[in-house]
């Protein structure tokens, strides 16, 4: 409110000085029709003092002067006792006028500003933008203004305050330039704003539409950008703006002379407005040609619609921008990976907004691909390690400064100079892979003289992944991926027991096909992987598999977890996306029933390697079937023999290919030492084995894995162990005759008794090719019909066996003259029968020197003279 001063004086009334005055001057008192203010003139010969009148007139001619002092001393004939009401009057107004204006200079000032201050409404209504100068915006202003009385609750201020704008009822301003500083920031200009004049109804409830049409023009552009910058970094936690302008205001024709205004306010930043959360409507990424020949480039089409909370509408024109990702260091500058351009944009207020760009990617810099220093992961493998794990990944936003452009250079300079952070929304893969197996399975034990941390001393896989990958539906790129690499983790049941690694990139092809189901693109990957090392890390869950694929009668299903490395080829060259996570099954195929007994081992070419006292070390060639659907590739491995429980000996193979089917000439290694490895009670059990299996008795061979089956993995000679694999004992292949024939399963092939002599001789087949077993005692008996004895011989001098088929020499016989199997034998004359044989024969080889209880039946005997 404009700031109302008078001055006022007073006059004392004196009676001396007035009858002074009256005698002096020869004039009469003033009577009730003299006029309230005198001329000087009445008071020619007093000085002008404080008691003098409040107004006079010193340039009356003295003619006036005359008249006056002849109408006095008229009027002095008049009573001069009578009260002099027009006085009292003139005095009583004068006191009143002397306390309003008290009250308006002291008391009403404060009073009005209070209920200007609180009754003051004004409601911004709707900002849009004009057009585009030169130097800034114009800008088209709507807003209610309103003195809301009731808002005021100091009764005095309010009654005053309606009082004064009751009588002011409006005020008009003049053009005004108002500017907006920043303190914090050395009092930089924000920026300025040219308002047209105004007229404001002032009646206490009465709405004013402010509807106007005001030039903005920015300030400081280092400034702007750095609080910009500020409030994108986080570091803006309150900003202070000071306002001032010259206001020139008036009511009606009246001036209320120009103020001075500067007002001050102080934002926190919950209170300054931040980046609106935005949605990606729409993204289409498809290959576009550049126009240079052939050459391709990858383009993109947004769509990204944040609603206007405020009441500002404008056309945003177009615009051109910079997208860059982060470098590997913060403080490295931003890597420029492509441009975009946006289309007009129509900003209502309070409405959805949809912005639509056009992007292009020209090429893939260098920079982007590279590994970061202490680090395998380069700045675009961290961009696509948060989008693919569904996490926002940061990209950076910075306009273009080009004279291309109609859009007005400072708009384009400030917009150059701000780089804005967005989030770019990610896409979980999770369920990207549809499905991951792994088959035509083999697998390779680990070698026993590797490095623990050489992949050979793991057991290894071999085997096709086939891969099928679900496409975004928003990629529409041509791509390939030739090589994938992974790591994942192997499950059975949710238990996890082992962990593969693909540790060097394995060649891949893959065809882009459309799914019949739900029509949408899937990408078909086949890769074979040779050689990736398994580690097992629970033998517990490991012998579950081994045991449902043994003795279980369906397939099992593996869950595997891992993370995948891809090299894609697109239009722009290879890229590299890392850990993208996959989950697949990989079906592992029960064993035909009972296909173990199938194995069907036979042994040829034994040789005796060396011995001692109690043990045989041994080769042979082995011929094996593999009825499994899988192979493998042992390096070397070892597993216990057992009769009965009974630890009788141990195999070893040494650099096994076990393949489909029939295995032929495997080179084995045996050891038979029950009494080292077992005992006594285990040399028994060996010894009986040992015995039937020369008497050409069934006998079994149980086999069995310890922890030190595979070196290096003990944990899975461990698990395997609960495991037993029972197979008969394999029959050693014989020689036959002198001309190749009656080749059989008996040691003892046919003897010739002679009857006058007293002797016999047999024929001995040893399955030996370079040994000689030396028969060191030998207490036999031959039986007619398996219990008529015909003779026995008892001869404890040794003999030889030499490979092949040999005649033993003649040994002496005692005839059972009294027993029918005798007088059989002398029926048989020059002819020959069958007869069977008991025996306890003591051998040797080597250093070994064994007894053996032998039973052969239907041995063919020729009687001589």
């Amino acid at each position: 409110m404009p700031d109302f001063r008078v001055a006022v004086s007073f006059i004392k009334p004196n009676s001396r000085s007035a009858d002074a005055s009256v005698l002096n001057n020869e004039t009469r008192e003033p009577s009730e029709t003299s006029p309230l203010l005198s001329t000087e003139a009445e008071h020619r010969p007093v000085t002008e003092t404080e008691t003098s009148p409040l107004l006079s007139d010193a340039n009356h001619h003295q003619e006036s002067e005359d008249d006056e002092s002849d109408s006095l001393n008229r009027s002095a004939s008049k009573s001069e006792s009578r009260w002099r009401w027009p006085s009292i009057i003139a005095i009583v107004l004068l006191a009143a006028l002397t306390v309003v204006v008290m009250v308006l200079g002291f008391l009403v000032p404060p009073a009005i500003k209070t209920y200007a201050e609180t009754a003051a409404v004004l409601e911004p209504t709707g900002l849009s933008l004009e057009s585009l100068t030169p130097d800034g915006v114009r800008a088209r202003i709507q807003a209610n203004f309103k003195l809301d009385g009731s808002r005021v609750k100091d009764d005095t201020a309010r009654r005053l305050g309606r009082l004064a704008t009751s009588i002011v009822q409006k005020l008009d301003t003049e053009e005004t330039n108002v500017r907006v500083h920043l303190p914090h920031y050395g009092n930089a200009l924000l920026g300025s704003a040219v308002v047209p004049p105004l007229t404001i109804n002032l009646a206490d409830g009465h709405t004013t539409t402010l509807d106007f049409v005001a030039d903005l023009s920015p300030g400081d552009a280092e400034s702007l950008r750095q609080i910009v910058n500020d409030w994108l970094d986080g570091k803006l936690e309150q900003v202070k703006v000071t306002g001032s302008a010259a206001l020139s205001i008036k009511t009606g024709i009246l001036p209320l002379g120009t103020h001075q205004v500067v007002e001050s306010m102080v934002f926190e930043a919950k209170q300054i407005p931040s980046i609106p959360e935005y949605k990606i409507d729409r993204l289409n990424i498809h290959d576009v040609p550049t126009g240079d020949g052939s050459r391709m480039a990858v383009g993109a089409n947004a769509s990204i619609i944040v609603y206007n909370d405020y009441s500002v509408g404008l056309t945003v024109p177009q615009l051109a921008f910079d997208i860059l990702v982060p470098n590997c260091d913060p403080s490295e500058s931003y890597i420029m990976v492509a441009t975009a351009i946006t289309h007009p944009i129509d900003v209502q207020p309070h409405a959805n907004v949809t912005a639509d760009a056009i992007g292009l990617i020209n090429d893939i810099p260098e920079k982007l691909t590279q590994a970061c220093p202490l680090s395998k992961m380069s700045p675009l493998d961290n961009f696509f390690k948060h989008y693919m794990n569904g996490e926002d990944a940061q990209i950076f936003v910075r306009g273009q400064d080009s004279d291309k452009s109609d859009v007005p250079e400072w708009i384009r300079s400030f917009l150059n100079s701000v780089t804005v952070p967005i989030s770019f929304p990610g896409r979980s893969f999770d369920d990207a892979i549809r499905n991951l197996s792994l088959t035509d399975v083999d697998f390779k034990l680990p070698s026993p003289f590797a490095d623990p941390n050489d992949p050979n001393s793991k057991p290894r896989v071999s085997g096709t992944i086939q891969v099928v990958a679900e496409l975004p539906s928003e990629l529409n790129v041509d791509i390939g991926v030739n090589s994938l690499r992974a790591s994942g983790n192997v499950y059975y049941e949710g238990k996890k027991f082992g962990e593969l690694d693909v540790q060097r990139w394995q060649k891949a092809n893959s065809s882009k096909v459309t799914d019949p189901e739900d029509d949408k693109a899937v990408l078909n990957i086949t890769s074979r992987i040779n050689n990736v090392p398994l580690d097992i890390t629970d033998g517990d869950v490991f012998s579950d598999v081994m045991g449902e694929l043994l003795l279980g009668d369906k397939d099992i299903l593996l869950d595997v977890e891992s993370l995948v490395d891809i090299k894609v080829s697109t239009v722009l060259g290879d890229l590299v996306l890392r850990d993208v996570p996959a989950k697949g099954k990989i079906p592992v195929k029960q064993l035909p029933g009972k296909s173990l007994t199938k194995i069907d081992p036979r042994v040829s070419n034994l040789v005796i390697l060396n011995t001692t006292k109690h043990a045989v070390h041994m080769q042979a060639s082995v011929n094996i079937t593999n009825p499994t659907p899988y192979t493998a590739s042992i390096p070397f491995a070892n597993v216990h023999v057992y009769h009965k429980e009974l630890l009788i000996g141990e195999v070893t193979v040494n650099h096994i290919d076990f393949q489909l089917g029939n295995n032929t000439n495997l080179p084995v290694f045996a050891t038979w030492d029950p009494v080292s490895l077992g005992g006594e009670e285990s040399h028994k059990a060996a010894t009986k084995l040992l015995s039937d299996y020369l008497s050409g008795e069934n006998t079994t061979l149980t086999f069995r894995t310890h922890q030190g089956s595979i070196p290096g993995m003990p944990i899975i000679g461990d698990a395997l162990s609960k495991f037993n694999i029972t197979l008969p004992t394999p029959r050693i292949k014989l020689p036959g005759d002198k001309n190749g024939r009656n080749q059989g399963k008996n040691f003892v092939r046919d003897a010739i008794f002679h009857v006058f002599s007293s002797t016999a001789s047999f024929n001995l087949a040893s399955p030996l090719k370079q040994n000689i077993i030396h028969i060191e005692m030998i207490n036999a008996t031959a039986y007619y019909n398996h219990t008529e004895p015909v003779g026995q011989i008892l001869y404890d001098e040794p003999f030889d066996a030499p490979p092949g088929v040999t005649e033993t020499p003649r040994l002496p016989v005692t005839w059972s003259a009294d027993s029918i199997g005798y007088d059989k034998l002398i029926d048989a004359m020059d002819g020959s029968l069958k007869l069977d044989a008991k025996a306890e024969a003591t051998l040797r080889i080597g250093n070994w020197i064994e007894t053996v209880h032998y039973e052969g039946r239907g041995i063919g005997a020729r009687v001589r003279i």
